[in-house]
């Protein structure tokens, strides 16, 4: 079996299909799974809706917390999606399109197992595009004081888990969790279900809000003294002939996976939650007594964060010890470009979504003879050219016949020049495919980085024609 890289992107070999009852709604539920492109992320479709609207998994789109998360988009909801998005993350899933016919995740067994083991089934598929991880450098910290929660992301290199929790139950005691490293996900985490205590669920029973809810997929603490006469109604209320308590104040009998499950099924809840945050992050999460609406709030801060400082995560690595993926000789077998106007020295990374390059900035370079004499700048109209010829090399790419073609500007949006480009520096090009290119049409993202910081960004559209029906 190839071994899992973590430094590229993945998704689903082949749709898989989950079947069960929404928690809440007790509606019968028809989940498909479907593999999707590299960037696409997780994305929920209602299937069951005349214009079978999607929505993305995303903290910008939760719109309740109360009893699980929830997602919503112009009055369409997608309940209960916290263990399904643990496991995702904890199988590496990036990608995804998902599919339900009803307005909730099923619940299955009340843990991330039968998810996990779905994914297994069908597989994971490695993309040809590389993940982005972004490192939190600082503390990040979200307190609620009247919860007594408290929620921390420290700089680490890896991306790891531990979570506190106390009820003041005499049953559950303070119990802590930890995840070391996300391959221990499938193991140490994913079998752990959810629970609630005996007077939530009481609650629950009596304003009909858990209509699916079995005591086969959660663990109920009974943190009172329970009469038969109590027993007996929940007999009825979940079709049971009978209904106990064990000694240890589990309701029913239910045998613990773990001995601290408590805590283990928060720190899942806490790996669905902040993978709604829509980055991979390297951090050590300290969660102390967390919740879903806690988890939220901090996922939304940590994004906040991410947004703020992201251009330092996307900067290209620059080797210049490390072979180029194409020379110079190469780029003129297929750029038209001839000196001087051949901006890209060398192409050091280049899939079917995006491409870097090189152009090593000179004092030699000719334009800098009438361009601020005793000030030289380069030209941002030649950025943005340096831009659209290491995009040619991305666009055609996915020619056979390269040579046969060329490319031409149609657009150029959002063009910003933040920094200056003086001799002396070292231009890295990076271009990524804003959607695929469908009929000649190329649309990119491109960036020129010098050292760490964004000198100028742009959108860029293109036409890739063949040569002999271009016009002269």
């Amino acid at each position: 079996m190839k071994p899992f890289n973590t430094q590229y992107q993945h998704t689903l070999r082949e749709p898989i299909q989950i079947s069960g009852v929404g928690l809440h709604t007790g509606l019968e539920v028809n989940m498909t799974i479907k593999p999707a492109t590299p960037g696409y992320g997780i994305k929920f479709q209602r299937v069951d809706l005349p214009d079978q609207p999607i929505i993305k998994a995303d903290v910008d789109y939760v719109v309740d917390t109360s009893r699980g998360t929830t997602l919503g988009l112009d009055g369409v909801r997608i309940s209960t999606v916290e263990h399904l998005m643990a496991a995702l993350v904890g199988m590496g899933v990036d990608n995804a399109h998902i599919e339900l016919d009803a307005p909730e995740v099923p619940i299955m067994d009340g843990s991330a197992l039968p998810f996990v083991e779905a994914i297994e089934k069908g597989g994971v598929q490695e993309q040809d595009a590389k993940k982005i991880y972004y490192s939190i450098d600082t503390n990040i910290q979200f307190t609620d004081e009247e919860k007594k929660v408290e929620l921390l992301a420290l700089p680490s290199l890896e991306y790891k888990i531990t979570t506190l929790i106390d009820f003041n139950s005499p049953v559950l005691g303070t119990q802590h969790a930890a995840m070391k490293h996300i391959s221990e996900f499938r193991d140490e985490i994913a079998p752990c279900r959810t629970f609630c205590f005996l007077h939530e669920l009481e609650f629950l029973l009596e304003n009909n809000l858990i209509k699916g809810g079995d005591l086969n997929n959660a663990i109920v603490v009974v943190d009172k003294v329970v009469s038969e006469e109590e027993l007996a109604k929940l007999a009825v209320a979940f079709k049971r002939e009978k209904i106990s308590v064990k000694s240890e104040g589990i309701l029913n009998n239910i045998q613990l996976r773990f001995p601290n499950e408590a805590a283990r099924h928060k720190l899942l809840d806490v790996v669905g939650d902040l993978a709604l945050i829509g980055y991979a992050i390297k951090a050590h999460i300290i969660a102390s007594r967390p919740g879903h609406s806690s988890n939220i709030a901090f996922a939304k801060k940590i994004k906040e964060y991410i947004k703020k400082n992201r251009h330092a995560a996307g900067v290209p690595v620059y080797d210049p010890n490390q072979p180029a993926v194409l020379d110079i000789r190469r780029i003129e077998k297929t750029l038209p470009h001839r000196y001087p106007f051949l901006l890209v020295d060398k192409i050091i990374e280049l899939s079917d979504t995006h491409v870097v390059g090189v152009k090593n900035v000179t004092f030699n370079e000719y334009f800098f003879q009438g361009h601020f004499p005793g000030n030289p700048v380069m030209p941002g109209v030649l950025q943005i050219e340096a831009l659209a010829q290491a995009g040619g090399i991305l666009a055609l790419n996915t020619y056979q016949d390269p040579e046969n073609y060329d490319t031409y500007f149609l657009k150029i949006d959002n063009c910003k020049f933040k920094h200056k480009v003086l001799p002396g520096d070292t231009m890295i090009l990076k271009l990524e495919l804003l959607r695929p290119i469908r009929r000649g049409i190329c649309e990119m993202r491109g960036t020129v980085f010098v050292g760490n910081k964004i000198a100028t960004e742009a959108d860029l559209m293109a036409q890739i024609v063949r040569k002999d029906s271009a016009r002269s």
